[in-house]
């Protein structure tokens, strides 16, 4: 086997690991949309969640000595974020989409201010499982440390996937997603479910943040979402409001964003600007192919009666 074709295999199993690493967070926002959308609300203020997790998951995780109380603390910053968007959201003429947008902005905002002194410390990461101690390649090695959250993930897609179509609360988020007056015929209180499913949407999208800032890029920065929180929209779209869906668009868009480093670590250094926008370039396609009717046939009524 010749050099050139032992690099190229390397190149696909760091692509492999770092679909898993980058879709990590994408997974995990994109449940939290998906399980929000479901119940007839979209929350572009996720992006906000994910930052404010990343950076309180962060600062907990280094004076708590524990990186497993900093995930419990950028949940608890997500269903905080949750319960103000679903609160605001109740009001009579409040759109749902500016309510997302100014979280976004506010979100965003106070974990640059209040995470400043956190830029230069040093926090505990979380565990991974190597899978690579077979190999003495150390790309390889770095490239299947599997973080034990993104398991996590892929346990919950599924699981919220039956939660949705067998659970009597499955039931009833599905319900108020999909006519108000056929939830309130059934006895159901439309604002409280859609509270609910909210801040355990800002739940999971603060756990996504925790990934960057405890595992990967790990440390806290202010550019460290580099929109992800918004990305995921497109890709609950493309995935069609379905948890294990979702489970797979994140794996592409993560491979996507793993592309370019992945040729680098093999000297191809040409296009890696452009490599390194596929994410993007993929959120804009797969967002003029929402367009369709087939992409948007999954789509809850509530939201496809606007």
């Amino acid at each position: 086997m010749s050099g050139d074709t032992i690099d190229w295999i390397t190149v696909l199993i760091a692509v492999f690991g770092g679909a898993i690493r980058v879709g990590t967070p994408f997974l995990f926002v994109s449940l939290g949309e998906c399980l929000t959308e479901k119940s007839g609300r979209i929350n572009l203020g996720l992006e906000g969640n994910l930052i404010m997790g990343a950076m309180a998951g962060y600062g907990v995780a280094w004076i708590s000595g524990s990186p497993w109380l900093g995930v419990l603390a950028a949940g608890a910053t997500g269903v905080l974020l949750g319960f103000v968007h679903a609160l605001l959201c109740q009001q009579p003429r409040v759109n749902d989409i500016a309510v997302g947008i100014a979280l976004m902005i506010l979100g965003t905002g106070l974990a640059f201010f209040l995470g400043k002194p956190l830029i230069q410390p040093s926090a505990p990461h979380l565990p991974a499982l190597h899978l690579g101690d077979w190999s003495d390649n150390p790309a390889l090695r770095a490239a299947l440390e599997i973080n034990v959250l993104f398991i996590v993930g892929v346990i919950l897609a599924p699981a919220m996937a039956w939660f949705f179509r067998s659970t009597r609360w499955g039931l009833a988020i599905r319900t108020v997603g999909e006519s108000d007056d056929a939830a309130r015929a059934m006895g159901l209180h439309v604002n409280g479910v859609r509270m609910l499913a909210t801040m355990a949407g800002g739940f999971l999208a603060g756990v996504g943040g925790a990934f960057l800032s405890l595992y990967y890029p790990g440390g806290w920065s202010e550019g460290l979402s580099s929109g992800q929180g918004l990305m995921a929209v497109a890709l609950v779209i493309f995935a069609r409001w379905d948890p294990v869906r979702c489970l797979y668009a994140s794996l592409l868009f993560g491979g996507a964003g793993a592309l370019g480093p992945s040729l680098q670590s093999v000297g191809v250094t040409w296009g890696y600007y452009l490599f390194n926008a596929a994410p993007y370039v993929l959120t804009l396609a797969l967002m003029i192919a929402a367009s369709s009717t087939r992409v948007r046939s999954g789509m809850p009524g509530s939201l496809a009666a606007r």
